[in-house]
């Protein structure tokens, strides 16, 4: 059985949903993190799940190559790491171990939140990349794009350290990223975006 199979068999959807930082709700509904959904429209069934608002799609291995920005066999190496299934062993072996996370829970708790925001400021700051770029050399430059040109290297570095680097340079990373409030304030700024965007599509439908 080869790796793809090893790790379907035994993490679910869900269960990869929620230890990359997803809230889960009844139904097995969450927001879906590959669009600007503020309503939860991603399904997350046992074996795939499914975007009604963008019609995302895919299984375990899809979803955290998607998340992560990862090729299928990256991902299935992330979740073997992340959910200690040692890819030599059968399904029934792995899934009666218990996974040996190489992170202390409060830890675990606080990269995944941190993961999460830089997560979601990175996809804000891509599309405003594109929505917001000058349309000619003489255009006055809008300041969110402004914004993504000096923050989208930075972010999308310390995205990839919370997701490849070894446990001390990640621990590190959470710790600076926390002392000095930089998430606290990353989250204002993304729910003050989110409120901005309900006003204007209010202002708009009335």
């Amino acid at each position: 059985m080869n790796l793809f199979e090893n790790v379907k068999a035994v993490v679910t959807v869900r269960q990869a949903a929620e230890h990359y930082g997803l809230k889960v709700g009844r139904g097995n509904m969450a927001c879906c993190p590959f669009h600007n959904d503020h309503t939860p429209s991603m399904k997350l069934n046992e074996d795939y799940f499914y975007c009604f608002g963008c019609g995302a799609t895919g299984d375990v291995i899809g979803l955290t190559a998607r998340l992560f920005n990862l090729s299928n066999y990256e991902a299935a190496q992330k979740l073997a790491y992340d959910f200690g299934i040692d890819p030599d062993k059968p399904p029934a072996a792995a899934a009666l171990r218990k996974p040996k996370y190489p992170l202390a829970k409060a830890f675990q708790r606080e990269e995944l939140h941190c993961r999460r925001v830089l997560c979601d400021y990175l996809h804000l700051l891509e599309h405003w990349k594109v929505q917001y770029a000058p349309e000619t050399p003489e255009d006055t430059l809008d300041d969110r794009f402004v914004e993504a040109c000096q923050m989208l290297d930075y972010i999308e570095d310390l995205t990839d350290i919370l997701t490849f680097a070894e446990l001390e340079a990640r621990v590190k990373t959470v710790d600076m990223l926390q002392k000095d409030g930089m998430i606290d304030r990353l989250e204002e700024r993304l729910k003050r975006t989110a409120k901005e965007v309900d006003a204007r599509d209010e202002t708009e439908i009335g």
